[in-house]
């Protein structure tokens, strides 16, 4: 029997552009929900895993927590994350730093874009970290082979 873990919640700016976004193609997954910046009300997320580029690495011990992603340019996340309501409710960890995007960056904002990480990306490192099922991640992500052969995944 498959492990089931708590829906990933995606909070997507709706300046997002979904020609672009990585997280394309996953709206209709069961392990995922989708809500909208600044217009819908997040659940209660207690125990989530925050991710965020100061804070402890993810360690397989962190499996059974939610993950709660901001979608959204740099300058937009920011402005997010300073209405995430109850931010101490979180687990905030971080991708380890040897990961690297394979997303073409063209924003001056991100202070160290290799380790600024597409969504998608993010996600599924996580999940490698985790020890959760990856199939179908990175389907509809069009940087998926430069991705992986980047990146140390064995």
């Amino acid at each position: 029997m498959k492990e089931r873990f708590p829906p990933t919640v995606i909070w997507r700016h709706r300046k997002e552009n979904l020609k672009k976004c990585s997280l394309s193609g996953l709206e209709n997954r069961p392990d995922f929900a989708f809500y909208s910046y600044p217009t819908d009300v997040l659940p209660d997320m207690e125990g989530y895993i925050l991710l965020d580029l100061d804070a402890p690495p993810l360690v397989k011990e962190d499996r059974t927590h939610g993950l709660f992603i901001l979608d959204a340019t740099w300058r937009h996340a920011e402005k997010m994350m300073n209405q995430v309501p109850n931010t101490d409710r979180f687990l905030r960890r971080s991708i380890p730093a040897h990961f690297i995007t394979a997303y073409p960056r063209k924003q001056d904002d991100c202070s160290d874009p290799d380790r600024g990480l597409a969504s998608i990306e993010a996600i599924y490192i996580a999940y490698c970290l985790l020890g959760r099922e990856t199939d179908g991640l990175l389907d509809h992500y069009y940087w998926k082979e430069k991705f992986l052969n980047i990146n140390p995944f064995h």
